[in-house]
């Protein structure tokens, strides 16, 4: 995968989410929560963020947990211009990050750089910041 997000700084450990046998996902990958407690891969604009693949999930191979990040320092692509601070949301490109609009996104992170489209920037992931509005 070309655009994962990639782990800088650990600042939480990953905890087990549960998956689908007989889906594969890819380290980095930016993960959406459904009911209950189940991650599977981000998928299109403003969906509700749990966190980031800690490790690879591979397809059919028996196993239905896997280690998400709900918390670090990551390196991104961004899928618009972003500045330092704004708040961040999923873009229909699987795993760029876009700006939030804030009184109707899902956002589960903050920038810490300022980055152009298709650059990549550092944010932090912050998935149980929810909607800010």
């Amino acid at each position: 995968m070309a655009n994962e997000a990639v782990l800088m700084y650990e600042t939480h450990k990953p905890i087990p989410f549960t998956v689908a046998d007989g889906t594969g996902i890819e380290k980095g990958t930016l993960l959406k929560l459904t009911d209950p407690m189940t991650a599977s891969a981000s998928d299109g604009a403003d969906d509700i963020v749990c966190g980031i693949a800690a490790e690879e999930k591979i397809a059919s191979d028996g196993n239905t947990k896997l280690a998400v990040y709900r918390g670090g320092i990551f390196r991104a692509l961004a899928g618009e211009a972003i500045t330092v601070g704004d708040p961040l949301t999923s873009h229909s490109v699987a795993n760029e990050l876009i700006v939030a609009d804030v009184n109707n996104e899902q956002t589960f992170g903050i920038s810490l750089e300022t980055a152009s489209d298709t650059d990549t920037f550092l944010f932090e992931l912050r998935p149980w910041a929810g909607q800010l509005a």
